[in-house]
């Protein structure tokens, strides 16, 4: 494998999206950052993943490309796993051409959600959703290079792409009511923390699994809640629902609180606490 330098040549996947959009704002202060959208290059297309990652000949590529919504991937599991799996193998491969180092963003419902205290990166990974197991399915292809990282995320926000933050202040803010789910219970990560440990991880060159989140759990009622009191909005507007209730094609996973025991073991502290970083998110919207 390359070693990598210390200013790297780094290709973001989907940078257009909510986390892409993070990694690029962190990790181009520090090194040399090329955004791979889907105008650029669809990853579903081995010729332009080839194309798009073999002209630029990175050091490393980080890939959180794919289809996030669980309705959509449970409604069409022929596309889900051709982008999320099948593109995920032409990224890898496009890695090894080049002798690319590969970081893969993966997702904490890989897990089942039937456990009540927080899943370990040595936990049984049984997905339930046709999200979970594409997901799962590109950790399993990203784990054949022998330079690679996997990072689980959980529930993002962050600035760059409308998300469950954002979307919920905007309706609260116009006098909308907002419903959220208050039996579902996981880990709240802010873009702009887990970009930056990921790049402290990598610049560490310290391979493997990891839970990345912002250190604490709290249901999406607490989190929606709390949002609202630090943009000074009333949380009355916020409606907690059972997730049974939400109407939502795909039940979500009741218990998906993810600990850092990897992240720590390896010498490194965790981002901090949720609270602390959805006040600084919040601080940057603007609801006029």
């Amino acid at each position: 494998m390359n070693d990598i330098p210390e200013i790297m040549k780094i290709v973001i996947t989907g940078a257009a999206g909510l986390l892409g959009h993070g990694l690029v704002m962190v990790m181009g202060k520090r090194h040399e950052v090329f955004r791979l959208t889907r105008s650029d290059a669809d990853i579903t297309s081995t010729e332009q993943v080839r194309a798009a990652i073999g002209s630029i000949k990175p050091d490393l590529v980080v890939h959180p490309a794919g289809i996030p919504d669980l309705d959509i991937c449970e409604s069409d599991p022929a596309e889900a796993f051709l982008v999320n799996y099948h593109g995920t193998r032409n990224v890898v491969d496009a890695a090894r051409e080049v002798g690319a180092s590969l970081a893969y963003i993966s997702t904490d419902a890989v897990f089942d959600g039937k456990k009540t205290e927080p899943y370990t990166e040595s936990d049984a990974t049984i997905p339930p959703t046709v999200y979970g197991r594409t997901k799962l399915r590109g950790e399993q292809i990203v784990k054949t290079l022998p330079a690679h990282w996997i990072f689980r995320v959980s529930v993002l926000f962050g600035p760059g792409k409308t998300n469950f933050i954002e979307k919920g202040l905007k309706k609260l803010a116009a006098g909308e009511s907002y419903p959220v789910a208050s039996d579902q219970i996981g880990s709240a990560t802010y873009t702009l923390d887990a970009a930056a440990k990921i790049m402290e991880v990598i610049e560490a060159r310290k391979y493997g699994l990891y839970h990345l989140s912002n250190d604490g759990a709290c249901s999406r009622y607490e989190l929606a809640v709390k949002a609202a009191e630090y943009a000074g909005l009333d949380p009355k507007g916020i409606t907690g629902k059972p997730d049974a209730e939400m109407g939502r094609r795909t039940p979500r996973l009741r218990y998906a609180v993810m600990a850092m025991a990897a992240l720590t073991q390896a010498g490194f502290s965790p981002p901090r606490r949720w609270e602390e970083a959805l006040a600084e998110y919040v601080r940057t919207l603007r609801f006029e």
